[in-house]
């Protein structure tokens, strides 16, 4: 079994964790050890396993060359918690994983994670909403056809406008384009621009939307400053004065201005401790549970430079102000620091790179499962995270245009098209007569339009012309009175009856 690159969409840290679990039990070589005077069959030490499972893990391209030994272990100490293997003695669970020459093997059969139940999702393109407010369970783009039915006198009521019959209508404007409007447009096109980035069927299948906030997102793209930094309303949640400050003098080290106290040997080794521990505690990494599988299923992309930076550069959107800001300061904390050449050594066993991503993996991504590869999958975003954060952390123009674009049509459309935004009550009349207003035309068929032109208009004229001269209560006078109305009412629908498109249809707002 080859191991093989585990594109975007649902579960992929499931199905990571189901492949990386078969290709160890096919690969992992087993033989006969002895121990305390004792053979034991088809067994490995612990050394050998970290040995050949760093080795897969680092040759496969869903991890690379990044994957550090330390990784390998605590990912063999998830495998003996979860029973993938077991020592000599069948022992799992709570025995403890070390990189020593302790004896393990394969248990019979190898638990597989399962895969998460959740509700069906829609196989679409999310729907860009009206600024109108639409019924449960419509949909705009389908919006069927319906002939009004009328009688003849509400017929009469209705068209007696064109003849100047009625004195006075009342006209109620709709639901100006609000804020809240907005909010959901900007909501829907970024999931909508991200659904198309990681190219699935349904951006569902990796986020519940329903905990997507649409202020967070119009938040992240107006409220910034020259350098794109999240402008934060609620100051509470800005980080501490002594950890911006101790991130300042570690990104512009050795010129640390704000720090006055003097530097001893080994300060800047405590400078970054104390940064580390403050992100360290924190009770949900920045990327948000919630958010978990969207950016694991960015990491299918990462071939693909360009759409990995995009569905980065969306998915961040989503974020909470002040997540995103604290992620902004520290990335860039993170790449001047593994840049800065003139900065002493931070660790005694990791280059400063790798104690980068070892020091803020977690607190940047992880899952609320404990049976997971967060940590391999950490240690890769965030390893690309550090090297392309001023392209990522950027809001991303394109689609910032494309809304703006939509949003100016919609208030367009409202300002252009007065009619589509009207409700009219005739005088005397006992109902309210809504004209039909969707905030698009189509195109339909001639036979469609014939239709409605009959039922809409030929039909309850005859009736009128019926009910005129066979009602022996009207007299002849006012019978020609009426009939002479009718004639006026007639070449009115002349003039605004519809008229053929160069597609050789018609079409019906």
């Amino acid at each position: 079994m080859e191991p093989r690159l585990v594109g975007p969409g649902p579960y992929r840290a499931t199905r990571l964790w189901n492949e990386t679990i078969e290709l160890f039990r096919e690969g992992m070589p087993l033989r006969r050890h002895r121990s305390l005077f004792k053979n034991y069959e088809c067994c490995f030490k612990a050394s050998e396993a970290v040995d050949w499972l760093h080795e897969l893990l680092r040759c496969n391209q869903n991890f690379g060359p990044e994957v550090t030994r330390n990784q390998t272990i605590q990912l063999l100490k998830k495998f003996l918690k979860n029973h993938v293997i077991e020592d000599i003695k069948g022992r799992w669970g709570k025995e403890d994983f070390e990189d020593d020459s302790h004896l393990y093997r394969f248990p019979p059969s190898s638990p597989l994670k399962p895969y998460p139940t959740r509700p069906p999702y829609r196989k679409e393109v999310i729907k860009i909403p009206d600024w109108n407010v639409p019924e449960a369970g419509t949909s705009q783009e389908h919006i069927p056809v319906k002939p009004v039915m009328m009688n003849s006198e509400i017929w009469f009521k209705r068209h007696s406008i064109a003849i100047g019959e009625v004195p006075a209508c009342r006209l109620v404007h709709r639901q100006e384009l609000t804020q809240a409007n907005i909010e959901e447009i900007w909501k829907s096109m970024t999931l909508s621009h991200l659904q198309k980035v990681l190219g699935l069927n349904s951006v569902e299948e990796v986020l519940d939307t329903k905990l997507v906030n649409p202020k967070h997102i119009v938040h992240n793209v107006y409220n910034v400053n020259k350098q794109g930094i999240v402008i934060l309303e609620d100051k509470t949640k800005e980080l501490p004065h002594w950890v911006l400050s101790a991130m300042k003098c570690l990104a512009n080290w050795p010129s640390c201005s704000d720090l006055k106290q003097p530097t001893y040997i080994g300060f800047e080794r405590d400078v970054f401790k104390t940064i580390a521990d403050y992100y360290g505690q924190m009770k949900e990494p920045l990327l948000t549970f919630h958010l978990f599988d969207v950016f694991v299923s960015v990491l299918g992309l990462l071939q693909k430079n360009k759409k990995a930076i995009e569905a980065l550069r969306v998915s961040c959107l989503l974020l909470p102000p002040e997540n995103r800001k604290k992620l902004q300061l520290l990335m860039k904390m993170m790449a001047r620091i593994s840049l800065n050449k003139d900065l002493p050594s931070l660790c005694d066993t990791a280059g400063t790179r790798t104690l980068m991503v070892q020091a803020f993996s977690h607190c940047i991504l992880c899952s609320r499962d404990e049976v997971d590869l967060d940590e391999l999958l950490a240690a890769k975003l965030v390893t690309f995270l550090m090297d392309n954060c001023q392209e990522i952390l950027n809001v991303p123009s394109s689609l910032q245009t494309v809304i703006e674009e939509h949003v100016v049509h919609l208030r367009r459309v409202q300002s252009f098209f007065p009619l589509f935004l009207l409700q009219i009550k005739y005088a005397d009349a006992d109902t309210d007569t809504t004209l039909p207003a969707p905030s698009f035309c189509r195109q339909i068929s001639t036979d469609e339009c014939e239709y409605q032109r009959v039922t809409g208009s030929q039909e309850p004229l005859a009736a009128l012309l019926e009910e005129i001269t066979m009602n022996k209560e009207i007299s002849v006078k006012d019978k020609k009175k009426k009939l002479k109305q009718v004639k006026k009412i007639l070449k009115s629908l002349l003039v605004f009856s519809f008229q053929p498109c160069a597609c050789k249809g018609f079409y019906i707002f």
